[in-house]
């Protein structure tokens, strides 16, 4: 019986090979676990179009994050923040704000989490700020920080 791995299998395979297995072996203990499906001509083929599906869509994501990282490039963020009688800020400037002012500012959605800030912004200037936007893409962020 041909079967195809849906799952990693110890000691049989990794997902998406196609293994020649006992009768008793491939319906009872990996088409019923959910390890594997038999290997018929339509599963095999819903398989593949899967694999280009996919492929596809994460080469569309990578292009996204690309031309995401090229634009955070090129931009220059300006927050303005009230400041206290001896010029430094009220609090320090978070990933939220600064999250909220790209998409304000220039449409440029990202999550607050991806936003690494090395140490905590308290005063005004110029600083360097690194994105995580994925699939191993980091994005330098230049935020200049002014009072009002």
């Amino acid at each position: 019986m041909k079967v195809l791995l849906i799952k990693d299998v110890k000691s049989l395979g990794k997902k998406g090979e196609i293994k020649d297995v006992k009768d008793g072996y491939g319906r009872n203990f990996l088409i019923g676990k959910g390890f594997a499906l038999h290997a018929t001509n339509e599963v095999l083929k819903k398989y593949e179009a899967d694999q280009k599906r996919k492929a596809k869509e994460e080469a569309d994501e990578l292009a996204r994050l690309k031309d995401i990282e090229k634009k955070l490039a090129d931009l220059k963020l300006v927050i303005k923040r009230k400041l206290g009688a001896n010029g430094s800020l009220f609090g320090a400037v978070t990933k939220d704000e600064i999250a909220q002012e790209l998409k304000n500012q220039n449409d440029i959605d990202i999550d607050k989490k991806t936003i690494e800030i090395d140490k905590a912004i308290k005063m005004t200037g110029n600083f360097e700020i690194s994105v995580k936007l994925g699939h191993g893409i980091h994005a330098k962020l230049s935020v200049d920080i002014v009072g009002e």
